[in-house]
């Protein structure tokens, strides 16, 4: 939407952002796809969940250690996720827990299917002490010919109060007034 702006007593718009806006996201407990939400709130665009094919096991320790053996691995978990207007959207924002100081695989999974070439690209994670961990290193290493934004880290049990610290990071990188 255009802002009236008032000078000189002329009414003047400010140009509207134009920049069509993706924020893509796993989730394992519903923290990341709620740091999601407010970050779709802020900025507008889609909001699509990354679904795997074989989902991870209900158990926390038993998903880690599939985690860590897959991350070792280099496997990337097979998605159902699929978005036929990738190429359509300007800013990427890539969420996910922080799974040992990185992104979930079936994020990489996501961001390797995908070309994101052009883009910009803004990691967000939700962690239980790593904070970004290596995040941000890896998604430049895995987009490397995307813009990669400075991602946001929110500790999982503080995602329900964390709509400030969001929106005051999205202003911060100018994706958010």
């Amino acid at each position: 939407l255009a802002v009236p702006l008032f000078a000189s007593g002329t009414l003047f718009a400010a140009p509207a952002d134009t920049r069509k806006f993706l924020t893509v996201f796993y989730s394992r407990s519903g923290n990341t796809q709620s740091m999601a939400g407010f970050i779709q709130e802020a900025v507008g665009g889609d909001l699509v969940r990354i679904e795997t094919v074989h989902p991870y096991p209900e158990e926390y320790r038993a998903t880690t250690r599939q985690a860590r053996e897959e991350l070792d691995s280099g496997f990337k978990p097979p998605i159902t996720t699929k978005i036929a207007n990738l190429a359509s959207y300007d800013v990427v924002f890539v969420g996910s827990p922080c799974w040992w100081a990185t992104i979930a695989p079936p994020v990489i999974t996501f961001l390797t299917e995908n070309d994101l070439a052009g883009k910009t690209v803004v990691p967000f994670m939700t962690h239980k002490g790593s904070g970004l961990g290596r995040t941000q290193s890896h998604v430049e290493s895995v987009c490397p010919n995307s813009k990669v934004f400075k991602g946001l880290a929110v500790w999982g049990d503080d995602v329900g109060s964390s709509r400030n610290d969001v929106t005051g990071w999205l202003r911060d990188i100018d994706l958010a007034s």
